[in-house]
């Protein structure tokens, strides 16, 4: 069959991200005989011109789009990228008959709203590279594709799903051939890494956290050698920056360690990330392996200094953890950008303060502290019963593609943003929620690649902030609104 693929995400803050899924959906559509092109939106000025041009030359049997955010998670000033679907939409039925086939993690999440919203044909709930090359062979067949497991459907007004079943990972995803489906050059000069993962599944009960619902609760794990042989293959190949983009890179601890471990044993000669790394699971062994592997930066989700804000977020560790996590930092070279949630349950004006204080006097300098007001809910996650039993949440399940957001009921946000406001100001290694849309941020990105500066480049957040605070352009003091009632 011809298959167009689309690459929905064009969101360049903090960073352009490569479309990770729908290269291996499409790598994977590739290798069961289809004809497969990908067109990746990332940066396009005109969406809805690039699909026309697109489906100009080609008929294709089926289109597929791939949503990897419904918004930005932003409380101050959201921003709805599920808003862009629609015309994506309506310029393909316009130009041909093929259905269309909503995938990503978006689609995982708010699948039923999506298909409403949008009018797709067809949802693929988990694991494209598996559940997607099915649909095309009952397509194909003139089977119906919505009874397969993993699909969902909008039948006579009715939503109608078919839960997928967990099934193993194929090493052939580990390494992905990126530059056969998109610009990597262009996503380089955007500073954007190459992704791997190591594993898929979050077993963890984070209330808000969706990557039980979108990668499901089991975690399956590729080998740690082959991880690390793929990890070897696209540094040899030229992959500056590779980034595990796992939902927790260090859990289970062994297979991390072990992985760590063979890439001692064998470098790569690149500059490895991982953003996801839980306070539960470090030590000196690890963060040892880790530095001796070639990690050049790690994003430690703390999201809170309190216990009582960590259990009620469901974290599955306490402060004594976080503090210790600090504490071994402190003996090792690898640089931090440490992640905190401030209003959720639990929260109240003194865990806030006690969370700003941890951040002002325990972490390094040269660390970076980033704050975030409010948590997205999502459907079916536990934080939207709390928020209901709080009545702070109102609308229907299929209401909630509109961000809604929870924030403790204890506290009043100007006042919580004023406090990080005062903490940020006089802390160059400080940020908040309002720096990651800051306007100059992507061609910051573009002219640090032209630059010899170590990445990532969050570890220069403090040169970057004195540089734009002298040209008048230090991140502002955001207004906050409630979001309480949703």
């Amino acid at each position: 069959m011809d298959v167009l693929i689309i690459a929905a995400n064009r969101a360049e803050h903090p960073v352009a991200v490569i479309p990770y899924g729908a290269c291996v959906v499409a790598e994977a559509v590739k290798e069961k005989g289809h004809r497969v092109t990908l067109l990746d939106l990332m940066f396009e000025q005109d969406p809805v011109a690039a699909v026309n041009r697109a489906l100009g030359g080609a008929s294709p049997d089926v289109v597929g789009i791939s949503v990897r955010n419904i918004d930005d998670n932003d409380m101050v000033h959201p921003t709805r990228y599920f808003r862009e679907l629609v015309p994506l939409v309506e310029t393909i039925r316009r130009r041909t008959a093929a259905p269309v086939v909503l995938g990503g993690p978006a689609v995982a999440v708010m699948p039923e709203a999506l298909l409403r919203y949008t009018g797709a044909d067809l949802a693929v709930l988990r694991d494209g590279e598996t559940v997607f090359p099915r649909v095309l062979e009952a397509l194909e067949q003139e089977r119906a594709a919505g009874n397969l497991s993993g699909t969902a459907r909008i039948q006579d007004g009715v939503y109608r799903a078919v839960l997928h079943t967990d099934c193993g990972l194929e090493n052939g995803n580990l390494k992905v051939p990126f530059h056969r489906w998109i610009d990597v050059p262009k996503y380089r000069s955007r500073m954007a890494t190459l992704p791997i993962q190591s594993k898929r599944g979050c077993p963890f009960e984070c209330v808000y956290c969706t990557y039980g619902v979108s990668e499901g609760r089991i975690q399956r794990l590729h080998a740690p050698d082959d991880v690390a042989d793929a990890v070897r293959e696209l540094a040899a190949e030229g992959a500056g920056d590779i980034e595990f983009v796992d939902s927790v890179f260090n859990a289970p601890y062994d297979h991390a360690l072990e992985i760590c471990e063979s890439l001692v044993r064998s470098p790569a000669e690149a500059r490895l990330l991982t953003m996801e790394v839980n306070p539960r699971f470090v030590d000196e062994r690890l963060l040892r392996a880790m530095e001796l592997a070639g990690f050049s930066g790690i994003g430690i989700t703390a999201e809170s200094a309190a216990d009582s804000v960590l259990a009620g977020l469901g974290k599955g560790f306490g402060e004594q953890h976080v503090y210790r996590t600090a504490e071994a930092v402190r003996r090792h070279g690898i640089p931090c950008f440490w992640i905190f949630l401030l209003g959720g349950p639990g929260e109240g004006p003194d865990t806030v303060l006690k969370t700003l204080r941890f951040a002002e006097g325990i972490l390094r300098r040269q660390d970076v502290a980033f704050f975030n007001f409010g948590i997205r809910i999502y459907p079916g996650t536990p934080l939207e019963s709390i928020a209901r039993e709080e009545g702070l949440l109102s609308v229907s399940p299929g209401e909630m593609l509109e961000p809604r957001f929870y924030f403790s009921p204890q506290l009043e946000p100007a006042w919580v943003q004023d406090q990080v406001h005062r903490s940020t100001r006089g802390r160059l290694n400080m940020i908040h929620t309002g720096s990651l849309s800051h306007p100059w941020l992507p061609a910051i990105n573009r002219l640090a690649s032209r630059l010899p500066i170590s990445t990532p480049l969050w570890k220069h957040t403090a040169s970057i902030r004195r540089l734009l605070g002298l040209l008048g352009r230090d991140i502002p003091q955001s207004g906050c609104s409630t979001g309480r009632s949703a």
